[in-house]
């Protein structure tokens, strides 16, 4: 199979075959690799400045970074992050990837349009909103999910865009923003509006959220995502705890300890991949990730060594795709 196709085999649950699909929301350390910065941090205030041909020339860049990454590193998916982020260009960036690698990959953009924890400066003038106009803000919330809709209608084409990646984050590693029933108020109606959306429209959908998920993980679940992100252990989240509750309802990506990668020993490193393998591949449904993403200020050689866990550990045997459930 294709690296599209394993990944698609687990966010639908199949009998797993193979080796688990592995992917990163983000690998922030190109230049450590390649030599190249990363798409995200590359500064186009001058973009339409730019003559079409220049234009056409940091595409091109673009697009053979996020290739090479996935080719070198093995990735199932491409989450591309198109700069300028915009509509024309995220149509731009899904064409020229497919042109030059066809359907190899799983490729998805971000796609949330939920409430994520504010930032410091919003924090308290949101905190006092959902008190004082808590139906102004749920008109907002939805207005949010219909233009992200209609988006995506509009991205909708033949061989195009896989999916997306919702990436507003509900939690701190103590707990979520909101208490569960606010959650459930504030958020939870409209996450699932979005998600049945992009569904109805053929696409994947794969819910990332950092932090202490567990007080909110079942209204998550009943949101119906494909998958879930990042089963973060830096916030207590257990994927031996994931999977037996609802690993029949979701497919789990993670949750390898992104603070181990940065700041742990070798040994500690391998046991979290090791954990996460053994506890999230059985019956499949599972995708070997870090619990965040390939962030500026890893070493490199710290992923490379959890993927040397994966390669070793990572395989089904060949009778999984028959007795998986």
């Amino acid at each position: 199979m294709t690296p599209r196709e394993q990944l698609l085999t687990a966010l639908e649950r199949r009998p797993p075959v193979g080796r688990a699909p592995h992917l990163e929301l983000v690998f922030f350390l190109t230049m450590e690799a390649f030599g190249k910065v990363h798409p995200g941090h590359r500064n186009y205030a001058q973009w339409d400045q730019m003559e079409e041909k220049e234009r056409r020339l940091h595409r091109e860049d673009i697009a053979d970074v996020f290739i090479a990454t996935a080719e070198r590193f093995e990735h199932s998916a491409i989450f591309l992050h198109p700069n300028p982020h915009r509509e024309e260009e995220i149509l731009r960036m899904v064409d020229l990837v497919r042109e030059k690698s066809g359907d190899h990959y799983f490729l998805m953009v971000h796609g949330d349009a939920t409430f994520a924890i504010p930032d410091g400066d919003h924090m308290l003038d949101f905190s006092i909103r959902l008190a004082e106009e808590p139906e102004k803000v749920k008109a907002e919330a939805d207005k949010m999910v219909n233009d992200a809709l209609e988006l995506a209608a509009r991205l909708k084409r033949p061989g195009g865009l896989d999916g997306f990646a919702l990436c507003a984050d509900y939690c701190f590693n103590t707990g979520p923003f909101l208490s569960p029933t606010m959650f459930g108020e504030f958020v939870t109606p409209f996450l699932a509006k979005l998600i049945q959306g992009y569904r109805d429209m053929g696409y994947y959908v794969i819910k990332h959220t950092d932090g202490n998920i567990m007080p909110i993980l079942d209204q998550l679940i009943q949101a119906r995502p494909h998958a879930l992100h990042s089963l973060d252990p830096q916030g207590g989240v257990d994927i031996a705890e994931v999977k037996r509750r609802h690993g029949h309802e979701v497919c789990l990506i993670g949750n390898v300890n992104c603070g181990l990668l940065d700041t742990g020993t070798l040994e500690e490193v391998r046991a979290s991949a090791r954990y996460a393998l053994e506890n999230g591949m059985p019956g499949g449904g599972y995708v070997f990730s870090t619990s965040n993403c390939i962030y500026t200020g890893m070493r490199l050689s710290r992923y490379e060594a959890m993927l040397e866990v994966w390669r070793e550990f990572g395989n089904y045997p060949p009778e999984a795709a028959r007795t998986a459930s």
